[in-house]
């Protein structure tokens, strides 16, 4: 003989699945958004960007024994060997051509996405070639230069410190 009420404890209740409903609602409601919103990503992308390059132009400094400069302006984060940015430091891949970056596929150059802020604007220094940051004329008062970027809601710090050139 088969237990009848044991077939139907099996499953969920009415209130149960209401609840898993209204669930599901405030999830799509609150994260969906969010994650298709694409300029946080770009902000994080350009984030993490944007440090790779400055310790890259802190690195090549020490290679080669000379003064690289790191330009945020224009739309843009650009390396190159001189103040004018008139030659441009190699990149060690492949890259995107940029307008930015005047289409040139070879410099390492990164165009700012549109919905992304850079606060402070227009930052110039260098690094010279024992790693050191060091600002744009020749008095020098680099200090700690917290560079901040914004988008989509979210919010991107790259830090340098002044006496190491460390980048975090």
């Amino acid at each position: 003989m088969r237990d009848e009420t044991r077939l139907f404890d099996a499953g969920f209740t009415l209130v149960e699945l209401i609840l898993v409903l209204i669930l599901a609602g405030i999830l799509a409601a609150v994260a969906i958004p969010r994650f298709f919103d694409r300029n946080t990503f770009d902000t994080r992308a350009f984030g993490d960007e944007a440090q790779a390059t400055v310790r890259y132009a802190q690195k090549v400094a020490i290679a080669q024994n000379r003064a690289v400069f790191v330009n945020f302006n224009g739309g843009r984060l650009a390396l190159c060997f001189d103040a004018a940015c008139t030659s441009p430091v190699i990149s060690p891949g492949p890259r995107k051509a940029v307008t930015a970056c005047s289409n040139n596929v070879t410099w390492m150059c990164e165009a700012l996405p549109a919905a992304v802020v850079i606060a402070p604007a227009n930052q110039h220094f260098y690094f010279n070639a024992l790693g050191r940051p060091v600002d744009v004329d020749p008095a020098s008062t680099f200090a700690l230069l917290t560079i901040t970027l914004t988008g989509g809601g979210a919010t991107r710090t790259i830090t340098i410190e002044p006496e190491t050139g460390y980048v975090h």
